[in-house]
């Protein structure tokens, strides 16, 4: 057996966990930034479609342990805020506003926020409508929303997001979104899809591995 075929045999064969699950074993070795090549690849992807956030009030959604809320603040935010479902996560993480909540109840004003940036989170939930939902509700008028995710051609020809922890790997519950699902939710939620990009790896040439899309509240 090959390499590859063997990858994608024990891919095919890892324990299944749920998100909550996955990032309470995965905090404690989940640094707060792009760690391995393929988020490297997404956040250089983010970065290329990111509004300028100086003075800008920005909600780090999905917020994990703080990568964008971070790089956020290097960009002359005026003011950051981390929400994420998983309690190890946050306590692990370094922004020092941030708080639990579920993508489908945010706990925050409607019209309150100018920027939210999301990052590898949204596959997680099996529907995207009540996620845009609470992002349209939250974002002023003209506000953007950048958010990214595992490309859904990955996920239907078998990829999955994987982690080791504890000598052990796992892979996280992830369900595949495609553009229509993101343009027919955006539309329900008064966002604008004004951006996208769907870059490859530059090594491995073929299937786009990660979605960008930057969104615009109308």
């Amino acid at each position: 057996m090959n390499k590859a075929i063997f990858l994608r045999f024990l891919r095919r064969h890892l324990r299944l966990l749920s998100s909550q699950e996955a990032y309470a074993l995965w905090a404690a070795s989940y640094p707060a930034q792009a760690h391995n090549a393929f988020m490297q690849l997404e956040q250089t992807t983010m970065e290329h479609l990111m509004p300028d956030l100086t003075g800008r009030s920005v909600l780090d959604l999905a917020c994990g342990t703080g990568r964008y809320g971070s790089l956020a603040q290097t960009k002359g935010a005026a003011s950051i805020i981390g929400l994420d479902n998983s309690l190890p996560m946050l306590q692990a993480g370094t922004l020092p506003q941030a708080a639990l909540a579920t993508f489908t109840a945010l706990p925050i004003a409607s019209h309150a926020v100018d920027v939210i940036l999301c990052g590898l989170a949204v596959g997680h939930l099996p529907r995207l409508e009540p996620i845009f939902s609470e992002i349209g509700r939250v974002l002023k008028p003209g506000g953007q929303a950048l958010i990214s995710d595992l490309h859904p051609f990955q996920a239907l020809t078998g990829a999955q997001r994987t982690f080791t922890a504890q000598g052990k790997s796992f892979a996280v519950e992830h369900y595949p979104h495609l553009y229509a699902d993101y343009q027919r939710s955006a539309t329900n939620a008064g966002l604008l899809i004004e951006a996208l990009l769907e870059p490859e790896m530059p090594q491995k040439r073929g299937l786009p591995v990660v979605l960008v899309l930057r969104l615009k509240k109308l």
